[in-house]
């Protein structure tokens, strides 16, 4: 059978460097992980649907809840796909954006769940899709160690769906707000209540979902959204411990997730992980630090992982009580990730080993992957064909950062076409970045 572009990536991705001693130890510590990388948020459409093509393969990847418009499309399209059931939110319906986000979410949800039921379901019939599963898994992977003893089982064949129910874990379906993206809303000239904001709006659609998973917080910190998760219990333990929802802080250095996970723990709500990206990113946004580098911040974070949990751990069970929730006696689980510049598998597999990372994002190489991300023909063949030069850095982004680009792009040739023909500049429909109150109070987007 012909690899996929999915196979072919991370076969590469995993097979082809020498592993590291205590690798598989600490790889194997983190048993609920069938994979030792995730797919960051990338832009705001990418990745939308990406649970729903890879997350029954047990890759874990996360969606942008900025465009609510374009999941209300999407949530349409995959209803029909898998006839599902559909009615439309309506944008003059009360609440319309955390509605639309929470219908969405639990769309994906379910078809995940309907795709991995029947990876499982179908393994003895149709082994396609299960021999995926397993060619994709690390070689240190315990899943695929424990398979790998299995199949040499004298009931291996008489079991194997047994097996595959008990062992088999579906990749998550987390969720990215960026926090600095709080637009207030009006109705007419009026402002609306500060939870209908665009973040806040978010963050109750994520909230009132089905889903168990965790929100990754980007951007910088938003005292009044973060404030917000208060009001939501499945981001407090129930009486095992569990946090069916979990926070991840998206940091670019140790003081600054040792600030937001405090300001957080005071609120009662635990970070279960610190995802440390390089200024220089995956491909989209590029904010380098000055002097700060990648490695002395990870190594920050490595030699003071435990100060850090446990200067958190201490506000936070003193919160705990005083809501009176379920306090855990010893702290909750701490991960801590990296992504944005990876370049190579032995540039992984390094970060992983010595720095004792839980997982590495990979983000811009997936944009070569149309079975990972969505992405149309004529952009995917703009990136395949981009030499170096047509690599540049511009001030596209409406955040006033610099942005990564490559030349050929649709909307640079849009632009184009429309400034030979004197008309510059775009209509700002969907405003989700007019933050700037420049010539009216509801604001006006940069870009």
């Amino acid at each position: 059978m012909k690899k996929s572009d999915l196979e072919c990536f991370i076969s590469q991705l995993k097979n082809s460097f020498t592993p590291f001693n205590n690798l598989q130890e600490h790889f194997m510590s983190f048993q609920n992980n069938p994979h030792s990388f995730h797919i960051p948020v990338m832009g705001l459409g990418y990745t939308m649907d990406s649970p729903i093509k890879v997350a029954h393969l047990g890759i874990s990847s996360a969606i942008s809840l900025v465009d609510d418009i374009s999941m209300e499309k999407l949530r349409e399209f995959y209803c029909n796909k898998f006839n599902l059931p559909f009615q439309s939110i309506s944008s003059k319906a009360e609440d319309h954006r955390a509605k639309r986000i929470t219908a969405y979410l639990n769309t994906v949800k379910e078809i995940v769940g309907r795709k991995f039921d029947e990876l499982k379901k179908t393994v003895s019939q149709k082994e396609e899709e299960f021999e995926k599963y397993i060619q994709l898994l690390p070689d240190v992977s315990e899943i695929k160690q424990k398979f790998n003893q299995f199949i040499h089982s004298e009931d291996f064949k008489h079991k194997l769906s047994d097996w595959v129910n008990e062992n088999l874990i579906a990749g998550e379906i987390d969720v990215n707000i960026m926090s600095k993206l709080d637009r207030d809303r009006f109705k007419g000239a009026e402002r609306l209540p500060s939870i209908q904001s665009d973040a806040q709006s978010a963050l109750r659609g994520f909230a009132m979902s089905d889903l168990g998973s965790s929100l990754v917080l980007s951007a910088g910190m938003n005292p009044r959204l973060y404030s917000y998760l208060e009001e939501f219990d499945d981001f407090y333990p129930n009486a095992a411990m569990e946090l069916k929802k979990k926070v991840i802080l998206k940091v670019s250095d140790y003081r600054s997730a040792l600030i937001q996970g405090r300001f957080l723990a005071k609120k009662g709500i635990w970070v279960s992980e610190y995802r440390i990206e390089s200024g220089l990113n995956c491909g989209g946004h590029a904010f380098a630090t000055d002097g700060f580098l990648m490695g002395p911040v990870l190594e920050e974070f490595k030699n003071n992982k435990s100060d850090l949990i446990k200067a958190v751990h201490d506000i936070y069970i003193k919160a705990l009580e005083a809501k009176e929730k379920p306090v855990p006696e010893s702290p909750l689980l701490v991960k801590i990730t990296a992504q944005g510049g990876v370049g190579s598998n032995a540039e992984h597999e390094f970060l992983l080993n010595y720095y004792q990372l839980d997982s590495i994002g990979w983000g811009t190489p997936f944009m070569l992957v149309p079975e990972a991300v969505s992405v149309d023909k004529a952009t995917l063949k703009v990136l395949c064909d981009a030499k170096e030069d047509e690599l540049y850095m511009s001030q596209v982004s409406p955040l006033g950062v610099i942005f990564n680009n490559v030349r050929g792009a649709g909307m640079d040739l849009l632009k184009e076409a429309q400034n030979k023909e004197g008309k510059y500049g775009f209509n700002c429909t969907k405003k989700y970045l007019a933050l700037t109150p420049v010539f009216s109070e509801e604001g006006t987007c940069m870009a």
